[in-house]
């Protein structure tokens, strides 16, 4: 999951534990044994100039599929290194942008009525404790209070033990998660709080409200009204299709697939290239569902940018710390705005963004746990 956002001060102590696991979990996977690193493919196809500039601009790591398009317009331009497009090509996990998604049934599920702004968990989903009056615009703005992660021992523990065998630590069904809820301490100032957390709540209390499946909203409202046939959420490893792909570590060690069964709504879909450029110019073009989870409502953290529904929109006056997480701080140009958000789960790395001013949009997979931030705002704000 991508990282980033503004530690809360109510049990900060207890929380500072689950933050620093988490970073763990992300990015330190497989410190525990020696791994075998790869190599970026050597199977190349696409534009020379792009293929050129991903080789020059990518950061120390053990890189070995990506996917990278730049969308200006209609006209798309591609570097791929490993990977294919069009039927059966290979597929990513595209980590928190899943959040975007779950931001999407978000606005759709009110658009029908299903729920409203102010429904919290206790209504939806029989949470109880602080959390019960946590409602879903909070949830979906990442001002919830809640934390990062869940910060019950047991699941703190798994965390530690995915660390070492490079598993899915995301094992808990929707009552564990219930009940995590329950337990949680709440900032009662509710800041900007950016909390995987809070997203597989807001995303399972949308699918309680409409009675269906949170993996199969995402196929019913999003991936088929778009024509993503590649996108999808597995919900559990027997979800996954036939030999899906795995990715690395950062230090290039294998990576178990992220399926993440109730924390699905925060970071376990996957999809391809084509799907993800698919899906990221209709949120450029105003034409997907619920596309306005795009607009930004408040702000997101200290560097002056906004979030709307997940979605984050950064100034281009500021520098991008690069910390590959979803706390508003990204962009360096001047001048304009970029809408996005990124990705990161124990094996593979994303980012999606776009700009209407320009009418470009980016889109950046990797099957190594590596931040590529930095690549994808400089290929999303250079002048054309």
């Amino acid at each position: 999951m991508s990282a980033g956002g503004r530690r809360s001060r109510v049990g900060r102590g207890r929380r500072v534990v689950v933050a620093v696991v988490a970073g763990v979990v992300t990015l330190g996977l497989g410190a525990a044994a020696i791994p075998r690193t790869p190599s970026l493919s050597a199977e190349v196809t696409g534009d020379e100039a792009l293929i050129q500039r991903v080789r020059d601009e990518l950061p120390a790591g053990a890189f070995d599929r990506l996917a990278v398009a730049v969308v200006d317009g209609d006209e798309v331009t591609r570097a791929e290194f490993g990977t294919a497009t069009g039927p059966g090509a290979d597929e990513f996990e595209i980590g928190s942008v899943t959040k975007t998604m779950t931001a999407s049934l978000y606005a759709v599920a009110l658009q029908r009525g299903e729920v409203q702004r102010e429904s919290t968990l206790g209504e939806l989903l029989g949470v109880t404790g602080d959390a019960s009056s946590v409602t879903l615009e909070e949830l979906a703005t990442q001002h919830s209070g809640l934390p990062r992660l869940p910060a019950d021992l047991p699941f703190v523990g798994r965390v530690l033990l995915a660390n070492l065998s490079g598993a899915d630590p995301y094992t808990d069904d929707v009552a564990d998660l219930v009940g995590q809820a329950s337990r949680a301490e709440v900032d009662d100032e509710k800041p900007y709080g950016y909390s995987n957390f809070g997203m597989a709540l807001l995303g399972q209390a949308l699918a309680a409200a409409a009675e269906t499946p949170w993996e199969q909203l995402v196929a019913e409202r999003v991936a088929e009204p778009l024509g993503l046939a590649d996108t999808y959420a597995p919900g559990d490893p027997e979800g996954l299709r036939t030999d899906a792909p795995t990715g690395f570590t950062a230090t290039g060690r294998h990576a178990d697939a992220w399926t993440m069964r109730a924390f699905g709504p925060a970071g376990s879909v996957r999809s391809t290239l084509d799907d993800m450029v698919a899906y990221t110019a209709a949120q450029r073009d105003d034409r997907a569902p619920g596309v306005i989870a795009t607009e930004p409502l408040v702000e997101a953290g200290d560097g002056g940018g906004e979030i709307g529904w997940a979605w984050l929109t950064t100034p281009r006056d500021g520098d991008d710390d690069g910390d590959g997480g979803g706390d508003g701080n990204g962009g360096s140009a001047s001048g304009g705005t970029s809408t996005w958000h990124n990705g990161m789960t124990g094996g593979y790395a994303s980012f999606v963004g776009f700009d209407r001013d320009s009418d470009r949009a980016v889109v950046v997979l990797s099957s190594s746990a590596v931040s590529l931030d930095d690549l994808a705002f400089a290929l999303l704000e250079e002048e054309k």
